[in-house]
């Protein structure tokens, strides 16, 4: 199954704690998860401040099949719900700086048969 990678690199605010959020990502992840609306995800974060200056600290990748489970996930996310919104606030607040990206593997179905026949 060909799967599309929803990327965020986070950096917290000065007064989150890492492991506060840790658990906040997972319940607000799993809850996702349980609701079929994402395949999967992690949380990375960086060892012994290892990187280029530009990375953040965290790294959480999100899985979707598709573009389209990727905005049932966002559509899920945006209900009016006292219960996605508490998950979603909980996780989000401790969230300072954040890039994101959207990335697939490589070489997808189509290309790698185009290279076959190279």
């Amino acid at each position: 199954m060909i799967m599309n990678i929803y990327h965020c690199e986070i950096d917290l605010r000065d007064n989150a704690k890492a492991l506060v959020f840790a658990v906040a990502v997972e319940a607000w992840m799993e809850h996702l998860l349980s609701q079929k609306v994402i395949l999967g995800w992690r949380l990375c974060r960086r060892k012994l401040g290892f990187g280029a200056p530009q990375s953040r600290d965290f790294l959480l990748e999100i899985e979707v099949k598709d573009m389209t489970q990727l905005d049932q996930a966002f559509r899920y996310a945006g209900q009016v719900d006292e219960e996605i919104e508490q998950l979603y606030t909980t996780m989000h607040q401790m969230v300072g700086e954040c890039d994101i990206g959207l990335y697939r593997p490589f070489p997808d179905p189509e290309r790698a048969e185009r290279m076959a026949l190279i």
